[in-house]
């Protein structure tokens, strides 16, 4: 793999836009320490509305000076073995969490507003921009604990993500991999960024052992890792029952304003549904004329076009074709994020695996991806571009304090991306060797995105229910829910393998409890907005309109403007046809 000093300046983000170099970082860190005794002035004061207005202002300046200084993660993820660069993530941490405690002592003097004021400054014209932040106050109020254990909790809360970054630092820097062997007994160098390439390999002896040396590594650290994940478990469950909520699952979905009947609508849809994934793989084994399908042969190719290699200039292309539906502004801003640098994209020694988007008010968004050239690293670089033109919509139409969309809607707009892509190719295949690919690319990640998904949020779910049963949790008790979760949605026909038990402990969401399960909700929202994008040209209108309103309504009601009602079963039900009818074209083809 290419050290970083090897890649081309054009293909690295810019990351001036937030910090000039190291040091303008630090200073800037400085600057916002600073801050630290302007809050505290405010402590006692709040009572009257001209200070309160004054203190919410600030909060906003401060919120915004923030996001500059998400330049150390940025540079984390160039090397996330340097130590300079985890060096600011560590010292960012520390003020940020500093500031957090100042805060959180002055916001619990606002929580202890009787709901009458509250009530009135939620709609007094002074307060204009800060609705939200009041009605927030007003459903968290009995959540709210008193001033010095709302304190306490603050001042630990920076420890809480130590069992994420123990994961990260293990699964991206410490954990190694045994080299894996092809069916003529060629080696290869097996990594988390190139796992795809061998799991979507012709050989299947390569693509077998891709599956067992990449999960089975976890097997080895399973202790570990088990032990990491169980403590994040304890921890969510703990908070959620001081801050008197009935379990950890219903503080993240009130936490988000959204819904536990969405969350058990998706479950129980999905279940019904599961004969689409099990008709999926029966197609794919007769494709691939297997005698039975093996879940390692999940994402074998299915034609020769899957060898197609693309440079990055070409993924632009394909992408900016792809989303014409949303018009030209729209595809412009493709273009600047490509020559306004905002994308990082290529793998290089020691980079963080994976991708993802990050968005900033007052910067343009970033994106970090590890670009291989393959038709999936195109995908993916859509995928991340979707969630760019959501931060930067909502960050040029929305105050600080609306601009933050909450993340049971950000998986829209990136899956929405994809489907487009995705129809693009469809639309403009050549011939029914062609179209075979892209129907099982879709098929693909309807079972990556709705099913494997839906199936995690089972999984994380059985486990803090168990612990919050006063049951307790094992290694062994994980792999075995993992197992057979595996086994229901999967069926009977497919092989497993041994080493798939050890899966869960490779997936880094699962440290953001309940996170999982929006992807699912993203891409049945995703699947019908696409469907309307493409025949209906005044639908754009709608969709950018969601793009731009950021956090101005709960997560429902925003969908809602989109076509999207999640409160009713024929939202999901579309989802599910369109997957149907794409397995029904596909056995056309081939019957």
């Amino acid at each position: 793999m290419k050290e970083r000093s090897e890649i081309e300046e054009k293909y690295k983000w810019d990351l001036t836009k937030f910090c000039k170099d190291d040091q303008d970082f630090y200073d800037k860190l400085a600057h916002l320490e600073k801050r630290i005794p302007e809050i505290k002035k405010f402590e006692g004061k709040l009572s009257d509305d001209k200070t309160l207005l004054q203190f919410l202002k600030l909060t906003a300046k401060i919120d915004e000076e923030s996001y500059f200084l998400g330049y150390a993660h940025y540079r984390r993820s160039e090397d996330m073995s340097s130590r300079s660069a985890n060096d600011m993530v560590e010292k960012r941490s520390l003020v940020l969490s500093k500031l957090e405690v100042a805060m959180s002592s002055v916001d619990v003097e606002i929580s202890k507003f009787s709901l009458a004021k509250l009530k009135r400054l939620q709609k007094d014209p002074k307060f204009k921009g800060f609705e939200r932040y009041f009605e927030a106050e007003i459903r968290h109020k009995k959540h709210t604990l008193s001033k010095r254990e709302e304190l306490l909790l603050s001042k630990i809360d920076e420890f809480l993500g130590g069992y994420s970054a123990n994961f990260d630092k293990l699964n991206d820097v410490d954990m190694k991999f045994d080299k894996i062997l092809d069916s003529k007994g060629k080696a290869y160098e097996l990594n988390n960024s190139n796992f795809t390439l061998y799991a979507s390999s012709k050989d299947r002896t390569l693509r077998e052992n891709a599956f067992k040396e990449l999960n089975g590594k976890r097997g080895e650290f399973i202790n570990l890792i088990a032990s990491n994940y169980i403590h994040n478990v304890k921890i969510d469950c703990v908070l959620a029952k001081i801050k008197h909520y009935k379990s950890a699952l219903s503080w993240s979905i009130y936490a988000e304003e959204a819904s536990e009947d969405v969350y058990k609508m998706l479950i129980k849809k999905v279940r019904e549904n599961v004969g689409i994934l099990q008709r999926f793989f029966e197609i794919k084994r007769k494709m691939l004329g297997l005698d039975r399908f093996a879940i390692y042969d999940t994402f074998a190719p299915v034609s020769s076009e899957g060898d197609k290699k693309y440079t990055y200039e070409e993924a632009i292309e394909i992408i900016k074709k792809a989303v014409a539906p949303l018009g030209k502004d729209y595809v412009a801003l493709i273009e600047r994020a490509k020559n306004e640098r905002w994308i990082d994209v290529f793998p290089n020694k020691n980079k963080e695996s994976g991708a993802y988007e990050s968005g900033s008010k007052g910067a343009t968004p970033v994106v970090c991806t590890n670009f291989e050239g393959d038709l999936e690293g195109v995908f993916t670089l859509g995928h991340e571009l979707g969630h760019a033109m959501h931060s930067y919509y909502t960050f040029e139409n929305q105050p600080i304090q609306t601009a933050n969309y909450v993340i049971f809607v950000a998986e829209v707009a990136s899956i929405v991306n994809e489907q487009l892509i995705l129809n693009y190719l469809l639309k403009n295949a050549k011939s029914d060797k062609e179209k075979i690919h892209y129907y099982d690319k879709f098929l693909t990640d309807m079972r990556s995105t709705i099913f494997r998904q839906t199936m995690f949020a089972e999984f994380e779910e059985f486990a803090h229910e168990e612990y919050e049963k006063e049951n307790p949790l094992s290694p062994e008790l994980l792999c075995d829910k993992y197992e057979q979760l595996n086994n229901f949605y999967h069926g009977k026909k497919v092989k497993e393998i041994p080493q798939m038990r050890y899966e869960w402990a490779r997936i880094p969401h699962f440290y953001n409890s309940f996170y999982v399960y929006k992807y699912a909700i993203g891409m049945i929202c995703a699947t019908k907005i696409a469907y309307k994008l493409c025949e209906d040209k005044t639908f754009a209108d709608k969709y950018l309109k969601f793009l731009s309103s950021g956090s101005t309504k709960d997560p429902i009601s925003l969908l809602k403007i989109a076509d999207c009602d999640l409160t009713k079963e024929e939202t999901f039900d579309f989802a599910f046809d369109v997957c149907k009818k794409f397995v029904s074209d596909w056995e056309s083809i081939i019957k």
